[in-house]
């Protein structure tokens, strides 16, 4: 009945009681961040990382509300429209570094105890290379990425403000400037509460804002699918306007054998970079900065390792189809719609009644101010506690140190406001922000692994994969069309550069090398003389964990693509994901249960025991 009343409202404007609930909502989190300022004020720990406090719940919704800014359903309503679901490999293969991180990494970056990944550097590795591949990596994370990722998120509620003309419905007919100025208001509002209660006040108003998100986008999904008269209709038209396929997940044809189709949305090269390439060699290959700042922050290990596999289901599993449905709806009921990106927004107006649209509208600021408070409150901590603790002022108290922390993030807004005059589409943005994140990812994994990568491997992966970045996707000195061709060539030369650049240069100090091995206790046959020399036992089994991962894989991929075949009234899809992800939890309970085998300490005893 509601969508009905819907349909004859269609196109009408906000209202004044959706404007209350969108005041309303915008207090609520100054009120909050203002309450939770007190918990931030003590040092640069309770500012950055909580005081490393935080329960499993509350990180892993942090880490989900990150990723689910305001420009993601409208990425995907583009990705969609443009390459059909399968495009959402592009995100999706991100997957497997998540779950290698719940396993493999989210324990180590807690047993660290950093406050940024920069810092991880000097803990590492030793000397002046140490010291400078800090200051590059915290100036790299902390302006170009990352105020990237603030200007696309501010460009993608500019989209949103423009398309459910929220300045008109107050009688104002907006030029392209005060669409722009209104979201740098917004984005002031979030600077208030995330400069002043630091990670706490981000952390909880991510719990909120999360789930205010998620109603919204579960609310336009179900309304888009009854404004067509159902999910067949909904699928059937989607289709029928593309033509490509649009619904395959993998799109592969068994005629005569297994080959690509002909339809499918995006090349087989750039499937196939997506699932073997890009995850291991983008910059998160061992987690990533925001969260890893999560992760560090954490009650102890297994809360880190709960959070992250919390992180996993909500970010896959669950939310993935809301948005994808919203995508084919668009794609039915606009085929001759110029830009797919902004389809989720043009849905929400044409189709969701008073007070729904308002809640609606004020869910899609929530998804932009969970991810700019993160960002903000991110690269913040790059600029105050890698470059101003470790370079300009080491001696600075740690009042001092959380006051620098809110000026910077001033610094962080205004660069981040400054990058999104740049910005032109959601879509292009995302892949330059893969684009100058690949290269370094093997190094980040081996580093934690095998003694021998030293400082000058890192620096020269990360500055490669940088430069080459720019050079193909911003430059465009060299010209590579082929997205998965790009990743390849950018992984390829960065790889052969930090390996000349290892082998020519020396390895770290034993001493340096033997008091990262005490402190973090990775597995693994790479640090075989750190365990012989100093006697202690590794924290890690690299093979059971190895196991996991796999099980694991077969667990969260399994169970998202059960949710979209049933709900694509796919039942054989449906039908063989869930089996599939059953025996992954299978095997997971089985992993779960087993006790782990002795492993000796070389030239110590034969009999110990991992713990």
């Amino acid at each position: 009945m509601i969508w009905a009343v819907a349909s004859d409202l269609r196109s009408t404007p906000m209202l004044l009681i959706d404007w209350l609930i969108v005041v309303a909502y915008l207090i609520l989190t100054m009120v909050v961040g203002v309450y939770l300022s007190r918990k931030a004020s003590g040092s640069l720990v309770d500012f950055f990382v909580s005081g490393r406090s935080l329960p499993w719940w509350l990180a892993g919704t942090s880490m989900a509300a990150t990723t689910f800014s305001i420009d993601t359903p409208l990425y995907v309503a583009g990705v969609v429209g443009s390459r059909g679901i399968a495009g959402n490999w592009e995100w999706w293969s991100f997957g497997v570094a998540h779950v290698v991180m719940i396993y493999v990494f989210a324990r180590l970056w807690r047993r660290s105890e950093v406050v940024t990944d920069a810092e991880l550097t000097e803990i590492r590795y030793g000397g002046k290379t140490a010291a400078v591949l800090r200051g590059v990596k915290a100036f790299l994370f902390a302006v170009p990425i990352n105020c990237i990722g603030i200007g696309y998120a501010m460009l993608a509620m500019v989209k949103v403000v423009d398309a459910l003309e929220l300045w008109q419905s107050l009688g104002v007919e907006p030029n392209d400037g005060l669409k722009l100025w209104s979201v740098i208001v917004v984005s002031i509002l979030v600077l208030f509460y995330a400069g002043f209660s630091g990670l706490w006040g981000v952390v909880t108003t991510d719990f909120f804002q999360f789930f205010l998100a998620l109603f919204g986008a579960i609310v336009v999904a179900v309304a888009s699918v009854a404004s067509v008269g159902g999910m067949q209709n909904l699928v059937t038209q989607a289709q029928a306007n593309t033509e490509f396929d649009i619904l395959s997940i993998v799109p592969v044809t068994f005629d005569g054998g297994i080959g690509w189709s002909s339809v499918a949305g995006i090349p087989a090269s750039a499937f196939m970079a997506y699932v073997f390439l890009q995850w291991w060699s983008f910059r998160r290959s061992d987690g990533g900065g925001e969260f890893i700042q999560r992760l560090v922050a954490a009650k102890n290990e297994n809360e880190a390792e709960k959070a992250a596999w919390f992180f996993n289901i909500l970010h896959y599993v669950i939310r993935t189809w809301p948005w994808i449905i919203v995508a084919l709806a668009a794609v039915a009921i606009y085929p001759d719609l110029a830009d797919r990106e902004l389809g989720y927004p043009k849905l929400m107006l044409d189709f969701l009644p008073p007070v729904l649209l308002g809640l609606v509208v004020a869910s899609l600021i929530a998804a932009f101010m969970s991810t700019v408070s993160t960002l903000i409150n991110w690269g913040a901590s790059y600029l105050t506690n890698d470059l101003y603790g470790r370079f300009i002022n080491p001696d600075a108290t740690q009042v001092e140190l959380v006051n620098v922390g809110r000026i910077t993030s001033v610094l962080v807004t205004v660069l981040g406001a400054t990058a999104a005059f740049f910005a032109t589409d959601v879509a292009t943005v995302f892949r330059l922000v893969i684009a100058i994140g690949t290269g370094p990812g093997l190094v980040l994994i081996l580093r934690w692994f095998w003694w021998r990568i030293n400082a000058a491997a890192e620096l020269s992966s990360m500055v490669t994969g940088f430069v080459i970045g720019l050079l193909t996707s911003v430059l465009e000195v060299v010209k590579i069309s082929d997205f998965g061709l790009r990743l390849l060539v950018t992984a390829g030369i960065t790889t052969v550069v930090w390996v000349t650049v290892m082998l020519l240069t020396p390895p770290e100090s034993d001493e340096t090398l033997d008091n990262f091995y005490r402190r973090v206790r990775p597995g693994g046959p790479g640090w075989q003389r750190q365990r012989q020399r100093t006697g202690v036992r590794p924290l890690q089994n690299l093979s059971l964990e190895f196991q996991r991962v796999i099980a694991a894989l077969l667990l969260l991929f399994g169970a998202m693509f059960a949710v979209g075949g049933f709900l694509l009234l796919k039942s054989l899809l449906g039908w063989c994901a869930l089996i599939i992800a059953v025996v992954g939890w299978w095997w997971l309970r089985k992993l779960h249960h087993q006790p782990i085998s002795p492993v000796p300490r070389p030239g110590l005893d034969d009999d110990d025991i991992w713990s």
